[in-house]
């Protein structure tokens, strides 16, 4: 690794690659934004630069430092010793889900003077603890530095979304281009559509579930279109349907159903299906976030937790989320989202979550723009920082 210092301003990003996207997802998004929008000197340290090739195609996974869309990007390995050697941290360091600090690199900040502000990115929930939690402190047991634990979140005294600026015009204005649309199907192997059919995107876990939703799929009225990025579902979906789907291009058919095989993609394509599809299934929490983003109904397929404590923030979310939204609606969102995520039988909950389509596809367009109006997760965590360093 070709050593370099950066000026105090630089801040220093951290991130190791969990389930494959949904972290450096995330971390990638911001990194981009604060150097976009900030013009922020920032430092991307990444554990697996293979898995973050998939979704930033610019990326040289070979490469241990390289700089694209004004970010500079480190390879690291957790655990290891002198992998930051002779490297000054930031006037900023942010770990990412709780990753841990290289240590040399920790014994490097506890030496600045001042010391480095030290953040710790946690994960999105919209459990009301979150608010309590955000901005806390938590001093270092033998160093001369203090964390900050940062939380994203939906409220106004929580650390906000991740959403870059100009981003509801870019999916309105895409939406709008009835040309670039059909284009757009065209580039992923589709035709236009037809009268009535369903388009949905699907990203998720694998779950038993998939069985009896593709059932239902399959056996609707209008036609169904499905669409499966490369990853874990398409496996899933490969053993349901007995059929090979190879990527990209495969089709599958049964009754009302056809399920096309998609290329991974990176973050723009994908951005792209969501807000061209009907309906979306999303896991994680970067496709989790996009999907709101879309303002189109999606289903959240979250990550399994031991003893059911992802069931807790699912049931945080669908009651925040679904204020405001008449009863009949909210109740068929819930239901099918409960359903989903404990691996139960769909087919019914699916049908009564078809009824309501209408309004809730009102109600994420209406969630979306308040969101927004809020206010973004990076302008707030330049706040916090200036409000700290002040």
């Amino acid at each position: 690794m070709t050593d370099s210092t950066r000026p105090a301003a630089c801040w220093d990003l951290f991130c190791t690659v969990i389930d494959n996207f949904g972290d450096i997802g995330v971390a990638w998004r911001l990194a981009r934004q604060l150097a976009d929008e900030y013009r922020l000197p920032l430092r991307l340290w990444v554990d697996d630069l293979e898995s973050f090739a998939r979704i930033e195609a610019r990326l040289d996974p070979d490469l241990d430092a390289q700089t694209i869309a004004g970010v500079e990007i480190r390879r690291w390995t957790p655990g290891s010793a002198q992998l930051c050697a002779g490297v000054e941290p930031g006037e900023v360091v942010i770990e990412a889900f709780g990753c841990r600090l290289p240590d040399d690199f920790l014994a490097t900040m506890a030496l600045c003077d001042p010391a480095p502000l030290w953040l710790n990115l946690e994960y999105l929930s919209a459990e009301a603890w979150v608010d309590d939690c955000h901005g806390m402190a938590s001093p270092h047991p033998r160093l001369p530095l203090t964390q900050y634990f940062y939380f994203p979140g939906f409220t106004e005294t929580s650390g906000g979304l991740i959403g870059e600026r100009g981003l509801p015009a870019r999916r309105d204005a895409f939406l709008a281009d009835t040309a670039g649309l059909d284009a757009y199907w065209a580039s992923l192997g589709l035709p236009p559509r037809v009268e009535n059919e369903t388009r949905i995107s699907l990203f998720s876990y694998e779950t038993p579930s998939l069985a009896s939703l593709t059932d239902a799929w399959a056996a609707s009225i209008a036609p169904v279109t499905v669409l499966v990025p490369e990853g874990r579902a398409l496996a899933e979906l490969r053993r349901v349907l007995g059929q090979p789907l190879g990527v990209p291009g495969g089709v599958a058919r049964r009754g009302a159903l056809a399920v096309h095989a998609l290329a991974m993609t990176d973050q723009a394509g994908y951005d792209r299906l969501l807000w061209a599809c009907d309906f979306n299934i999303v896991r994680g929490e970067d496709s989790f976030l996009r999907a709101q983003w879309a303002a189109r109904p999606f289903l959240w397929h979250i990550y399994r937790q031991d003893e059911g404590a992802h069931l807790e923030k699912l049931d945080a979310f669908l009651e925040r989320y679904t204020q405001g939204l008449a009863e009949p609606a909210a109740a068929a969102l819930t239901a099918l989202s409960r359903a989903f995520n404990r691996d139960e039988e769909v087919g019914d909950a699916w049908r009564a979550f078809e009824k309501r389509r209408e309004a809730l596809a009102f109600h994420a367009r209406d969630w979306a723009e308040k969101q927004a109006a809020a206010g973004d997760l990076a302008g707030r965590l330049v706040q916090f920082v200036q409000n700290r360093l002040k």
